[in-house]
């Protein structure tokens, strides 16, 4: 015996909708990350420390880590996405750990072996977008329904 899909069962929220396109961007950009020209410098990419110069778009200092953390954190997204509430939690933890790599990038020596990750000044200011952008979408895109649940 099959059992239909009603429009309403397969329909995804907002946010994860969200999280869905998040975690398909990260793919994106962890892939990019391996790929000569689109990222500039290729051939002094390292596995994990600030000597890496390779940079995707030639502007954003990226490493064999960096690029292989992309591409998990996107498949986290994509797999979060299936539920509204994993896709809540992927926005706001991924959020926050975006602003804290965002106060990492701000106080170490970028010069120093503790810039194991590599970031550059354009990466710190990316992840504060990203992180508040995160943080919104998952507060934003789920304020009606824990309001509803609440009330209930």
């Amino acid at each position: 015996m099959t059992t239909a899909h009603t429009p309403a069962s397969s329909a995804k929220s907002p946010v994860q909708k969200a999280a869905l396109l998040v975690g398909a961007v990260f793919l994106l950009v962890g892939v990019l990350g391996f790929i000569p020209g689109v990222t500039t410098d290729y051939d002094t990419m390292k596995f994990a420390e600030h000597h890496s110069e390779a940079k995707l778009l030639g502007i954003f200092q990226v490493s064999i880590l960096h690029n292989i953390v992309h591409l998990l954190f996107g498949i986290a997204g994509v797999a979060m996405a299936r539920a509204a509430s994993t896709a809540r939690s992927y926005l706001l933890v991924g959020g926050a750990v975006y602003l804290v790599l965002w106060l990492y990038g701000l106080f170490i020596d970028h010069d120093s072996a503790a810039n194991f990750v590599p970031v550059n000044s354009a990466d710190n200011w990316l992840h504060f977008v990203l992180g508040l952008g995160m943080i919104a979408l998952g507060v934003l895109l789920t304020r009606n329904a824990h309001r509803t649940t609440h009330t209930r």
